[in-house]
């Protein structure tokens, strides 16, 4: 999971306009570099989805089972029997079926999640007036969770169309309806209007909210306590050690 760095800011003395030049570059370095690891995020887990693309096919398949297949293989279901099942019938490249859109939200999802927290986020603290004063870490953890939850709602509304054009991809097996990204758009909007195009997005956001809200506040929780113990440790390996562990609470918090 992206998240932004705080950079640490050095108080000098000298003119106003010195003063405000080095905040100002110091602001630019701190977007910079919230932009590198947005993308390296973005790039990261473009690469984790291909990896794990015929996992997720054969999850989307057996989610819509009933729809393709009768009611004694419905009794069975097995991993390997639908695996082989693609292969024979589909070729290898069908496990990846509906992977390039997955690519493409990848990345839009992460960055109007990103930047949906960080602006939720100092907007409760203006709101609250902890932006000025210094916040308990119970009110810190409800901030975290409220703006998280937010963001990953505003996220997954803004790029379920890709969402949709993803699992309509995947769900297809021999009967071949859909033929590519910009054909699936048009034709879920031709046959169904525009609103086809957020079918089931209630239940997603159901399930996001919450997900992404534990996310970030366990993040953000860990990566405080942390810096707070630990100052001399890596930011990088602080990140990636906080990122896993958020994304397995949130994880299980989905699953429970």
């Amino acid at each position: 999971m992206v998240m932004q760095t705080e950079a640490r800011v050095g108080v000098s003395s000298g003119h106003g306009v010195a003063s405000s030049s080095h905040r100002l570059t110091q602001d630019q370095r701190s977007h910079i570099e919230s932009a590198s690891q947005l993308l390296a995020g973005g790039l990261a887990g473009a690469f984790s989805k291909t990896c794990t693309a015929p996992l997720s096919r054969l999850t989307i398949l057996f989610q819509v089972q009933g729809m393709h297949t009768n009611a004694e293989a419905l009794r069975k279901p097995s991993i390997l029997h639908e695996a082989s099942r693609i292969l024979n019938e589909e070729g290898l490249k069908a496990f990846w079926k509906g992977n390039l859109v997955t690519i493409a939200h990848r990345l839009p999802y992460s960055s109007v999640n990103f930047y949906a927290y960080e602006h939720y986020k100092k907007f409760m603290y203006m709101v609250t007036g902890m932006e000025t004063h210094k916040a308990s870490i119970s009110s810190n953890l409800f901030i975290h969770f409220v703006a998280g939850g937010l963001a990953g709602i505003t996220a997954a509304s803004a790029t379920y169309p890709l969402d949709l054009v993803r699992t309509r991809l995947a769900a297809q097996t021999n009967v071949i309806y859909y033929t590519g990204i910009w054909h699936t758009l048009r034709t879920i909007t031709t046959d169904e209007g525009i609103l086809g195009l957020y079918k089931g997005l209630g239940t997603t956001l159901v399930g996001v909210g919450p997900s992404i809200a534990i996310s970030f506040s366990v993040y953000e929780s860990l990566r405080s306590y942390w810096r707070s113990t630990r100052p001399h440790d890596s930011p990088v390996m602080v990140s990636l050690a906080c990122g896993s562990l958020s994304g397995i609470a949130s994880s299980t918090g989905k699953l429970s």
